[in-house]
């Protein structure tokens, strides 16, 4: 499947587009506008950035925690220090991993967060901060000649950014 998008800056051009795809005969199942008084970005399904950071925090955690608590318990084994005398050697070697669970959580969070917050919505972020500007968004999904004919329509409306998408397969 292929999405075209197209970012125009008032109502007025956005209408005015979304009614040329209409008369050239576009399937209008396919086509979306996205702004104030039309869809907006939840409705249509674009990522939100904090839900990808949270998946991605949880995705590292899932097998991070493990790991930082086994490294921390090693690390105690291995030096002997003693956090508190009152854990004993065994009590201390716990509290060692459980010291490296949390920063291998902490890990998971700033890491994990940070990355999925940055790259893990593609351009939705760049969307969705244009549809808080006020812009409008006209999105086209189907074949490549419905695409190439939208594209060749919007144009004339001269958008402030027109960008094609190809889905990869399997997705």
């Amino acid at each position: 499947m292929n999405y075209l998008v197209a970012v125009l800056p008032e109502r007025m051009k956005a209408e005015s587009a979304y009614s040329a795809l209409e008369q050239a005969g576009l399937p209008m199942n396919q086509v979306t506008l996205l702004g104030r008084g039309y869809q907006d970005a939840d409705d249509f399904g674009l990522i939100e950035p904090n839900q990808e950071a949270r998946k991605q925090s949880r995705g590292l955690a899932y097998w991070l925690i493990p790991f930082g608590f086994v490294a921390g318990y090693a690390f105690n084994l291995l030096t002997g220090i003693e956090i508190f005398s009152w854990a004993g050697s065994i009590g201390n070697h716990i509290i060692g991993g459980l010291l490296g669970a949390a920063s291998a959580a902490l890990g998971a969070v700033v890491v994990g967060g940070g990355v999925g917050w940055t790259s893990g919505s593609g351009d939705a972020l760049a969307y969705r901060n244009r549809l808080n500007d006020g812009k409008y968004l006209i999105i086209i999904e189907g074949t490549d000649a419905i695409v190439r004919q939208a594209t060749s329509i919007l144009r004339q409306f001269e958008p402030e950014n027109i960008q094609g998408y190809v889905e990869p397969i399997g997705a």
